[in-house]
């Protein structure tokens, strides 16, 4: 094989998919005949998840890969310390053929899918860690010492495409708890590590009162109603399918019922298991007074996001000095905020503009 990799090829196919999401499997496509690879997948190191980008002509291979647990033994994780330091690395690095020969990985899994050889390369930017996995099959034979070289080329020019697409999907993760706020739902992204990410005003406030920190974990006063929680997320990211959710967990509270806990994913904030956030967990308090979602609000008296969400609280029954601290806003910000309100309403007080918003909360 050629050592003349398509370099700009590879380079605008990763960061096309890393703008767009939905054109990683493209991508791996192009870099498969850009490389002369018989398949390509790209793996997120630190965290053996499920839903990875790959080539048409590895899919039966891989749902092997995943159905029979070989996802979790998978012998060439151990090659993660020569990735981190070369760049690239195969498995010559750490077995002899004879080691091949009788190794349960490459005899029961690669085999008989006519697959043996693979080059891995690394695209790291801060905490993201990634590997680009290309399989030959068993009829074309391994990488040559040129190829490797290219590929270590390869390596040093796409890491800024994982950091790329970390922040964009930092900011699609934003983006969605902004519109869960905007309908008045208490939202809390999950991590790819299983832990919180992010969580909106209203997820805040039901920390503050009804949720107990442990860790980064979302945690509940009951240790079972816990456990419960954190095995519905783990089933729910390792679940293989992308529009999926897990039954509600009920996590009991000191005063009232218990909240209900959603956990699920959202195809566009939770793509692939190099997303960022990994799932959402939706929390509903079936005690809450109901207030208007902000978005009509915003819509109705052309009201700025600030101005909904403090007009929001205010009619849930909030005090202008407890809605100032939710808001992380000082009081005197409040106070001007809510004259905006007063004036875009045709209200004078408090009392009225409640009354006015009651009449907007859905029945």
């Amino acid at each position: 094989m050629s050592a003349a990799f398509d370099f700009a090829a590879i380079e605008a196919s990763l960061v096309e998919a890393a703008v767009d999401p939905t054109r990683w499997d493209e991508a791996m496509e192009r870099v498969a005949q850009a490389t002369g690879s018989f398949g390509a997948l790209l793996f997120d190191v630190d965290r053996h998840l499920p839903i990875l980008p790959r080539t048409r002509s590895v899919a039966r291979s891989f749902e092997v890969y995943v159905k029979d647990g070989w996802l979790e033994r998978d012998e060439r994780f151990r090659l993660v310390p020569f990735l981190r330091s070369r760049g690239v690395a195969t498995d010559e690095d750490l077995m002899t053929s004879d080691d091949v020969a009788r190794h349960p990985y490459f005899q029961e899994f690669l085999a008989p899918c006519g697959l043996r050889w693979c080059a891995l390369v690394k695209i790291a930017a801060g905490d993201a860690f990634w590997s680009l996995s290309l399989q030959r099959s068993i009829a074309q034979g391994p990488f040559s010492r040129e190829e490797l070289q290219g590929l270590k080329v390869l390596s040093d020019r796409i890491g800024s495409v994982a950091a790329l697409a970390t922040m964009l999907g930092l900011a699609r993760a934003d983006a969605a708890l902004d519109a869960f706020s905007a309908s008045g739902t208490a939202a809390v992204m999950i991590g790819n590590d299983g832990t919180v990410l992010r969580m909106n005003g209203a997820a805040e406030s039901l920390q503050a009162r009804d949720l107990v920190t442990n860790g980064r974990h979302l945690a509940s006063i009951d240790k079972d109603a816990t456990n419960a929680l954190n095995a519905a997320l783990h089933v729910l990211l390792r679940s293989p399918h992308l529009a999926s959710s897990m039954p509600p967990a009920s996590l009991p509270r000191a005063r009232g019922r218990p909240l209900i806990a959603y956990p699920l994913r959202v195809a566009n904030v939770t793509y692939n298991s190099l997303a960022p956030c990994q799932a959402v967990v939706i929390l509903v308090d079936p005690d809450a007074k109901r207030q208007p979602p902000e978005i009509h609000l915003q819509t109705s008296f052309s009201l700025t996001s600030a101005e909904a969400r403090l007009a929001a609280m205010l009619s849930s029954g909030d005090t202008l000095e407890a809605a100032a601290a939710k808001c992380r806003i000082s009081y005197q910000t409040a106070r001007n905020q809510l004259k905006a309100v007063f004036a875009k309403t045709g209200t004078h007080r408090q009392s009225e503009l409640v009354s006015l918003l009651a009449r907007l909360v859905p029945s």
